[in-house]
């Protein structure tokens, strides 16, 4: 939502500007250089990114514009409930639970802790796993990143062709608005698109994988202190530090 919000209040102050100083939005309308960079940026990030990186990356973009934010009140609930249930039915009855969980991380972690496994073994299994998740999140992020650079260039692409076209029809007066009109706005676009949508949304990346880490570090640790014996109460405390982290992310300075 506020993605889309910023977005649309970006395009509208630069379209609001260019009314005041007299231009016409028509001007800025041109599909030639729409192509060359638009067409020219995905395919320069077609050509570095690996099939299952780019997926992945498609993933994390349709996260960033939806925005969501993981509830860390939310999880610590759902660890105490596990320690009750474990300190109740035994670790076993922990099994019951596999159904209700959606991340795959998470989820290993509470097979593990019902199959009885030791907080060793837990925590290696589980740290290796979020460092990886991690790294292949921030590749996907910096896919966009390269988006970023890609497109000003792609610009100055579109508008060295324009330049190129205005010079072939210097004895044609009617052709050289065409040429002209695609050399600056192609700059433009190039300009716009990085620094509006694809640098601004990489970040919003890096952000939401930085929550997401956060929130599935909570839930090992909470999940190493079932392991432990720890008692509900215990579990609780000790993992409010993440609540004061998790908000200190998400408010301004």
């Amino acid at each position: 939502m506020w993605v889309l919000l910023g977005l649309l209040l970006s395009t509208v102050a630069i379209l609001g500007a260019n009314y005041l100083e007299g231009g016409q939005l028509q001007a800025l309308l041109n599909l030639p250089a729409a192509l060359i960079v638009l067409g020219g940026t995905c395919g320069a990030a077609l050509v570095q990114t690996p099939k299952n990186l780019l997926l992945r990356t498609l993933h994390l973009v349709r996260l960033a514009l939806s925005d969501p934010q993981p509830h860390h009140a939310d999880g610590i609930s759902q660890l105490v409930h596990w320690c009750i249930t474990a300190r109740r039915k035994g670790l076993l009855a922990l099994e019951n639970e596999l159904t209700g969980v959606d991340d795959p991380l998470i989820r290993n972690g509470l097979q593990l802790l019902a199959d009885g496994k030791s907080v060793e073994l837990i925590r290696a299994t589980l740290e290796v796993e979020l460092v990886a998740r991690e790294q292949r999140d921030y590749q996907a992020a910096r896919v966009i990143e390269s988006m970023g650079g890609y497109a000003p260039t792609l610009g100055i692409i579109g508008a060295v062709l324009g330049l190129i076209q205005v010079m072939v029809n210097l004895e044609d007066p009617a052709l050289l608005g065409a040429g002209i009109a695609t050399a600056f706005v192609a700059t433009i676009y190039g300009i716009a698109l990085a620094n509006l949508l694809l640098l601004p949304l990489a970040g919003k990346m890096r952000q939401i994988i930085d929550s997401r880490s956060l929130y599935q570090e909570m839930m090992l640790e909470g999940l190493l202190f079932i392991a432990e014996g720890q008692g509900p109460k215990s579990v609780q405390l000790r993992l409010q530090g993440y609540l004061e982290r998790s908000d200190a992310k998400t408010s301004p300075a």
